[in-house]
C-alpha cells in the first residue's frame, strides 16, 4: 500500500467518526436546535475529510498515471465542498429560526436572545 493509501483511509476514518457522531446526535439531544447543531457541525466536518480523501486519492492518480478524468475527479469534489460550506451553515440557520418561530422553545435554555430580540423576553 502506498502512503497515499493509508492518508486516503486516515481521512475516511475520521469522516466515519464524524458522521457517527452526527448521527448519536440527531438521537441523543433534547430538542431540535441542539439535534440541528451536533448533526451540522459533524456532518460538515465529515464531508470535508470525505472530501479531502476523494482529493488526495485524484491528486495520487493523476501523478501516477496522467489521465485528466482524475483532474476532473478532484476539481468536482472541490466544488460540492465549497457548495456544502456555504449551504450547510445557511439551511442549519433557517431550519432553526423557523423551528423558533413555530412555537419550539430550546429545551434547558436559561436566556433565550432570540425572544428577547423580538421583544418577547422576560422584563
Amino acid at each position: 500500500m502506498s502512503w497515499a493509501s493509508y492518508l486516503v483511509c486516515t481521512f475516511l476514518a475520521i469522516s466515519l467518526i464524524f458522521n457517527t457522531l452526527g448521527s448519536i446526535a440527531l438521537h441523543r439531544f433534547p430538542d431540535v436546535y441542539t439535534r440541528l447543531h451536533g448533526a451540522t457541525k459533524c456532518t460538515t466536518f465529515g464531508t470535508i475529510f470525505a472530501v479531502l480523501a476523494v482529493f488526495t486519492h485524484a491528486l495520487y492518480r493523476l501523478h501516477a498515471t496522467g489521465d485528466p478524468k482524475y483532474l476532473q475527479m478532484g476539481l468536482h469534489s472541490l466544488v460540492a465542498l465549497v457548495a456544502l460550506l456555504l449551504t450547510n451553515p445557511t439551511g442549519a440557520h433557517a431550519i432553526a429560526k423557523a423551528a423558533h418561530l413555530s412555537g419550539y422553545k430550546p429545551a434547558k435554555a436559561v436566556i433565550d436572545a432570540y425572544e428577547e430580540k423580538l421583544g418577547g423576553g422576560r422584563e
